[in-house]
C-alpha cells in the first residue's frame, strides 16, 4: 500500500502543476505541499495507525485537486479525481470511502467526525497558526476578490478574517494544545482589541 503514496504524490503534483490557475494564490501546490506536511505531523502526533496514516495522507494530497474545475463545490470535484485514481490503482472500496469521507470533511464550514477527517481539517486550517499569517490571509483575500468577487473594504476585511480566526476551533488534542496557542498570537497581532 505504501507505492500509492509515491505514485498520486506524482500524479497531484502533476495534475495540480498543469492544471491549477496561476490566479489561485492561496489554494495552489504550495497549499497542498503544507497540508500534506502538517497531516502527517499531526497525524503522527494523534498516534494514527499506518493504515490510517494512508488514507490521511492520501487525502491531504487530493484534497483541493477539485481547484482546477471549480471554486465553490471543489470539493465534490476533488473527491471525484480521488476516486477516479483510487479505482484505477485497485484500492478497495472501504480505503476509498475514507479517503472521500476525509476530503468531504474539509468543506466548510468544517464537520469532521472520525480522528483521520479531524487530523486533516486541522492541517488544512494550520496556517491560522504560523507566524507568517497574514501572508496566508492577504493571498485568500485575493482570490476571494478574483474567484468570489468578493471585495470589501480594509475595515470590512479586518473584521471578517478576525471573526473567522476567532470563531475557528482545532479539533485534535494536537490542535488545542499546540496550533491553537499561536493562532492566539495572529489573533493579538492582526485582531484590534
Amino acid at each position: 500500500m505504501n507505492n500509492i503514496i509515491e505514485a498520486l504524490r506524482a500524479y497531484v503534483t502533476s495534475f495540480l502543476s498543469e492544471n491549477l490557475s496561476d490566479e489561485l494564490t492561496f489554494h495552489n501546490i504550495n497549499h497542498t505541499f503544507e497540508v500534506v506536511a502538517a497531516a502527517k505531523e499531526i497525524g503522527m502526533q494523534c498516534g494514527l495507525s499506518g493504515e490510517e496514516m494512508i488514507v490521511l495522507e492520501v487525502a491531504a494530497w487530493f484534497h483541493n485537486c477539485g481547484y482546477a474545475n471549480t471554486y465553490l463545490g471543489h470539493e465534490n470535484a476533488s473527491k471525484k479525481i480521488a476516486g477516479d485514481f483510487l479505482k484505477n490503482f485497485g484500492c478497495d472500496e472501504n480505503f476509498t470511502e475514507a479517503v472521500l469521507k476525509a476530503i468531504e470533511s474539509t468543506k466548510y464550514p468544517q464537520n469532521p467526525s472520525s480522528l483521520i477527517e479531524k487530523v486533516l481539517c486541522d492541517a488544512d486550517l494550520c496556517h491560522l497558526a504560523k507566524p507568517n499569517y497574514p501572508k496566508y490571509e492577504k493571498a485568500l483575500r485575493q482570490e476571494f476578490e478574483i474567484f468570489l468577487k468578493l471585495t470589501c473594504s480594509d475595515e470590512e476585511w479586518l473584521r471578517k478574517n478576525c471573526s473567522f480566526l476567532t470563531d475557528h476551533t482545532y479539533y485534535t488534542d494536537c490542535g488545542r494544545e499546540v496550533l491553537s496557542k499561536f493562532k492566539e498570537i495572529n489573533i493579538q497581532k492582526n485582531c484590534p482589541q
